[in-house]
């Protein structure tokens, strides 16, 4: 792919192209997908600057690439898929991010409350990215209500969720940074 020109007018008029040639508006279901999507693996560059652990951050540069597949999955109509060879989300994507949360939660304590976010920046981040995915989910999930998706695009979403979850909590726990807990109304004011 070679892109010359960064403009081309065409979606002036508040609609733009998927993959396969139609045009749809700025707002419809499919774009708010995803555009979501492509939040998501901005936000996540955000976190990879943020001088993770290396483990996080090789993974982190991995599922960026993985996102831009899921993406292509999601810009194109699934009736033209069968007629335009792109890349899309697979079960071994799926595979690999289960691997991916055994491996960074393995050394892990137990949860006994609820986390709060926070902790380190890097940590504090992979929470907002790990948010932004939720969102990215639900807007597939909607989509999926009237329009056929890829069928692994909102389980990979789901299992990446779980993955920023558990990085969050091993980026502070290799910083050395408590986690923030959820403390309940009554253990603040002292049980009143």
């Amino acid at each position: 792919m070679r892109i010359t020109k960064v403009y081309t007018k065409t979606g002036d008029g508040g609609d733009t192209g998927l993959g396969g040639g139609q045009r749809v508006p700025k707002d419809s279901p499919r774009i708010e997908a995803y555009g979501t999507v492509d939040e998501l693996n901005s936000a996540l560059g955000v976190c990879r600057v943020h001088a993770l652990e290396a483990r996080t951050a090789a993974i982190l540069e991995r599922v960026q690439s993985e996102l831009f597949d899921l993406g292509s999955d999601l810009c194109l109509l699934e009736e033209d898929k069968k007629k335009l060879q792109v890349p899309g989300i697979e079960p071994r994507h799926i595979e690999r991010l289960e691997k991916d949360i055994d491996e960074v939660n393995g050394p892990l304590p137990p949860l006994k409350e609820f986390i709060l976010p926070g902790g380190t920046p890097g940590a504090a981040q992979l929470h907002v990215a790990r948010t932004i995915c939720r969102r990215a989910e639900r807007e597939v999930v909607r989509l999926a209500r009237d329009e056929p998706v890829g069928a692994f695009t909102v389980v990979y979403l789901n299992r990446l969720s779980d993955l920023l979850f558990v990085a969050a909590r091993a980026e502070n726990q290799a910083k050395g940074a408590p986690e923030p807990l959820w403390r309940r109304e009554e253990d603040q004011s002292g049980g009143r």
